[in-house]
């Protein structure tokens, strides 16, 4: 023990002894980097790596600097330009960076102390900028460092100062250069190092332009200039050489002009502007639902930042919209709102947000997520209150809004219902129904299923059928409305379950016709008004939950007959009544007795002649199912007429049938 305690008493060694061993560390392994010498042998620790995007973020450094003198009121244009050369100039009309001797550091400038030294700048307080992008002070010293060359110019009390700087070094001292007129703010101008980011690096012309543009939707009190060389820009003209940039709406019109062209849900944009309470800032944001089945997206800003990983404030905004829609459904009287989650109101939806925050704190130099403990209860607060009143103003639009939410929630619980099915099931081997008689032949090709109604039918079917290829699946009755059901009681449902599990394709995203376990699928019923009905609701079914199957053809209605007729030797079958006195016209001649019989279902028909009329192949006739082109019929698009007359809202359907009463020409009552 005495050993032990004398070794880790002993002296630290000094110097490096002779024959150092290969695995040997001292003190002198200790590297120390000063001044910008850090950015430069680790520039992914300050802009996130070499890339192409790590280069665009020195231009967007400078172009916060220049936003954090307009948003404070200082300055009211910028100016950005793209030379041919691959220079890139930013220039404003601020305060200028000031140029006096810094306390700190005497005999350099206030100037040069910030292009050469990490964590300095005016932004560790609220003293000079309310509100800032520029937070750790290393922005303009990074950009600086991994520069080839930079030069400043500072217009500043009618007096021109300039310096030039290599790779972060200066090559003299802060010059002046003379008296100007008319004229202040800070001008930049700078080329990326090759060193840093390879020879073939260059600024893209389109990605700039949109970091200018979306600067000037974020801001509406700046302008923006834009200038590049004719040289870089591409032969689509998508860039113009020169553009003044100028959104006095704000998000509103950065919104509207990102979804031009594409319907939305409700006809105009929630779209606004607030300020914080007690002074903490301000939050702009603009929200639309296009009408169509694309993802949605969220923007978000902090500062005029862009902050791609979100953060507090998107949290905010999405906890806003969640409860202003839960308090209108609430309302209005639909229960099933309270089930709604945010992912259900923001998934299909288009969400631009920017917030003005007193002291913002990222996650990285490059400020990619917002972490701001305050500003989700900030920002869920205001946009709440103004939800409420959007909501208010229009609710009939309101309404249809809520309405699509809900199905996407309804949406949500039916895979939520179907992947735990999924985990519930040990194996992949699929579990059949048990009411389904199943056909002989296990690929798809040349076979189909039959949906029959109810047990009665389904024995008889089962005994016309060809065993090798075709199967046979009873359903108990109507099946579940679809259109009207909520998601609980479609996930509840056995019919729907034996259905879903009998074809094995998946419903809705998780539809896969590689799957379906038939070539065909045929619904046959009853040759009456009750068949009639039962084939509406399975049609809605596959409308609604399996769409892919109608689009590909594979959905058949059979055609049975509904009377028997027989002279003699001589039988024939009519479907309807339409049908059998066009028969007894054209095939009797009235001479002998005519036996008509109607058949009360397909559970009376004799196996023998649903076989010969129905099932057989080479005899029988079906309808496809399909889905008719609006603009060809002059009527509505199917997905409304669905709505209409199978969804929840009654009025819709009365309505439907006012409008259609007169062109009836028979109804079988």
């Amino acid at each position: 023990m005495s050993d032990l305690f004398a070794q880790s008493t002993a002296p630290l060694p000094t110097g490096k002894p002779a024959g150092r061993p290969h695995d040997a560390y001292s003190a002198q392994d200790i590297e120390v980097l000063e001044g910008l010498e850090p950015v430069r042998r680790r520039p992914g620790m300050y802009v996130g790596g070499t890339d192409e995007r790590a280069l665009h973020h020195l231009v967007a450094e400078v172009l916060d600097n220049a936003m954090d003198e307009a948003v404070a009121g200082h300055a009211s244009w910028i100016e950005l330009a793209l030379e041919a050369d691959g220079r890139i100039t930013v220039r404003d009309n601020g305060r200028g960076v000031p140029i006096d001797e810094h306390p700190k550091f005497p005999g350099k400038s206030a100037l040069e102390v910030i292009l050469t030294t990490l964590h300095s700048g005016g932004k560790f307080s609220n003293k000079v900028y309310a509100t800032s992008g520029g937070l750790h002070g290393v922005g303009l010293s990074v950009v600086n460092a991994l520069t080839e060359s930079l030069f400043v110019e500072v217009a500043r009390d009618k007096r021109l100062w300039t310096q030039e700087y290599r790779r972060g070094v200066p090559q003299g001292p802060l010059t002046d250069a003379g008296p100007v007129h008319n004229r202040r703010g800070t001008a930049i101008t700078f080329r990326a190092d090759a060193e840093i980011f390879g020879e073939r690096a260059q600024f893209r012309p389109d990605r700039l332009f949109r970091m200018a543009r979306s600067k000037a939707y974020l801001f509406r009190g700046v302008e923006i200039r834009w200038r590049c060389a004719a040289d870089l820009l591409g032969a689509d003209g998508s860039v113009p050489q020169e553009a003044v940039l100028h959104f006095p709406g704000g998000l509103g019109d950065f919104l509207a002009s990102t979804l031009e062209g594409r319907d939305l849900i409700a006809a105009r944009s929630f779209a606004g502007m607030a300020e914080f309470p007690d002074g903490q800032g301000r939050v702009e944001w603009a929200v639309a639902w296009p009408d169509d089945n694309e993802d949605g997206f969220v923007h978000s800003y902090c500062n005029t930042v862009p902050t791609p990983q979100g953060g507090t404030h998107e949290a905010g905004i999405r906890q806003g919209l969640l409860k202003g829609l839960k308090a209108f459904g609430d309302r209005a009287g639909v229960k099933r709102a309270r089930d709604i989650i945010a992912e259900d109101v923001t998934a299909g939806a288009a969400m631009l947000l920017s917030v003005f925050i007193p002291n913002p704190q990222f996650q990285g130099q490059t400020k990619d997520k917002l972490s701001n403990a305050e500003a989700t209860r900030l920002v869920e607060n205001v946009l709440r209150d103004h939800m409420d009143h959007w909501l208010s103003a229009d609710p009939a639009a309101s309404g249809q809004l809520l309405d699509n939410i809900l199905e996407r929630a309804e949406d949500r619980a039916r895979r939520k219902a179907h992947k735990e099915m999924a985990r519930k099931s040990p194996t992949r081997r699929i579990r059949l129904p048990g009411k389904l008689t199943d056909c002989a032949r296990t690929s798809a090709e040349g076979t189909e299923i039959f949906l029959v109604e109810g047990d009665s039918a389904g024995g008889t079917a089962k005994a016309a059928r060809q065993r090798e290829t075709q199967a046979i699946l009873p359903l108990r009755g109507k099946i579940l409305n679809v259109a009207s059901a909520s998601a609980e009681k479609l996930a509840g449902n056995q019919e729907i379950a034996d259905l879903g599990q009998a074809l094995g394709c998946g419903t809705r995203r998780d539809f896969d016709i590689d799957r379906l376990r038939y070539e065909r699928v045929i619904i046959m019923t009853d040759a009456d008004v009750d068949g009639a009905h039962i084939a509406s609701l399975l049609i809605t079914y596959f409308f609604r939950e399996m769409r892919g199957l109608i689009d590909a053809g594979r959905l058949f209605l059979a055609q049975p007959p509904l009377y028997r007729i027989q002279q003699g030797g001589k039988v024939v079958y009519a479907r309807d009544d339409a049908h059998k006195d066009e028969l007894m016209r054209s095939t009797f001649d009235g001479r002998g007795k005519v036996e008509i019989s109607r058949f009360k279902g397909l559970g009376e028909m004799p196996a023998p002649q649903l076989r010969e009329t129905t099932m057989n192949p080479d005899k029988r006739t079906l309808l496809r199912v399909a889905v008719a082109d609006d603009q060809e019929t002059g009527e509505m698009d199917a997905t409304t007429l669905i709505n209409h007359l199978m969804g929840r809202k009654p009025e819709l359907r009365l309505r439907f049938i006012q409008d259609h009463a007169m062109t009836v020409a028979d109804l079988d009552v």
